[in-house]
């Protein structure tokens, strides 16, 4: 097994994702590079192998599936074997939960709830992502709710041994919520084949790919717009133009999919996770 495949089987956008949220939120909640670092990169390790044991269990229980919609993934391509698939799965949600029970309470609980959230949404008979409804609510939990809010009080423990979130966290939680809640229906647009093969009932599949495409953008602007007004009122300048600026580029972005090509789904996707890490990262302005 080469690095380039653990690489493809971590999942980087949702590894990078992780990291942006976990870095931003650490700064936010008042974390220093210099004096609490070892915070946050004992945070980063924990959320990290909770990520890949997360994402590698779906590509583990999801090996026909993905043949179908995602040939290019290190199981379905055979460049790993199911095996050394199910070690790494197993080894990074050990150290995911090892890591957390070391650090602090509440990261611990919050590890443990994203695995069990995350077997629910994967594993048969559960499998929550076979509908939409529950899968949607399950993306949107996670990355919405309990990364930002339940990072923030674990960083808030950690740093100030008070349970104390900053108040930028709520219009940053309401956002990315919105925003999860749209990547749990864009994803499933360039997955419609496999997905119809295996019955799941997916957004795209039961309203189709345009109403999903359009109610998930019709999300992202209303919390583009919420989180505007909000930096307005807060007399956060540099934040608020940071939004317009990135809530217009959303809007011309939106305007170069074509759904009836996958290639130009598949691009429009991966963009999209672009302004996840940029809606994040502009929420620093706040420390200036």
């Amino acid at each position: 097994m080469t690095l380039h495949t653990l690489w493809k089987f971590s999942r980087p956008h949702t590894i990078i994702g992780s990291i942006v949220s976990i870095f931003v939120l650490f700064l936010l909640q008042g974390g220093s590079l210099t004096n609490h670092w070892i915070i946050l990169v004992a945070t980063l390790i924990s959320a990290l192998g909770c990520n890949v044991c997360i994402t590698g269990l779906n590509q583990v229980v999801d090996v026909e599936l993905d043949k179908i919609n995602k040939p290019e993934l290190p199981i379905a391509a055979g460049t790993l074997d199911i095996q050394t698939a199910k070690n790494i799965v197993l080894t990074s949600g050990i150290i995911a939960v090892g890591v957390a029970a070391i650090l602090h309470w509440v990261l611990l609980l919050l590890i443990l709830v994203i695995l069990i959230l995350g077997i629910a949404y994967s594993v048969p008979p559960i499998q929550l992502k076979q509908h939409h409804v529950p899968a949607a609510l399950a993306i949107t939990i996670v990355r919405g709710v309990l990364v930002n809010i339940g990072m923030a009080v674990h960083f808030a423990g950690m740093l100030q041994g008070e349970i104390e979130i900053k108040p930028v966290i709520y219009p940053l939680t309401i956002f990315i919520s919105a925003f999860s809640l749209a990547i749990a229906w864009y994803k499933d647009l360039p997955d419609r084949a496999g997905d119809a093969h295996f019955g799941f009932r997916t957004f795209p599949l039961l309203y189709s790919p345009k109403v999903a495409l359009y109610t998930g953008a019709f999300f992202v602007l209303a919390a583009y717009s919420w989180c505007i007004y909000w930096s307005y009122q807060a007399a956060q300048t540099f934040l608020m133009y940071s939004l317009l600026i990135l809530s217009i580029a959303f809007i011309l972005h939106l305007q170069t999919v074509r759904l009836q090509e996958q290639k130009s789904i598949k691009k429009f996707y991966q963009i999209f996770w672009v302004f996840f890490f940029a809606t994040y990262l502009s929420f620093l302005w706040v420390l200036y």
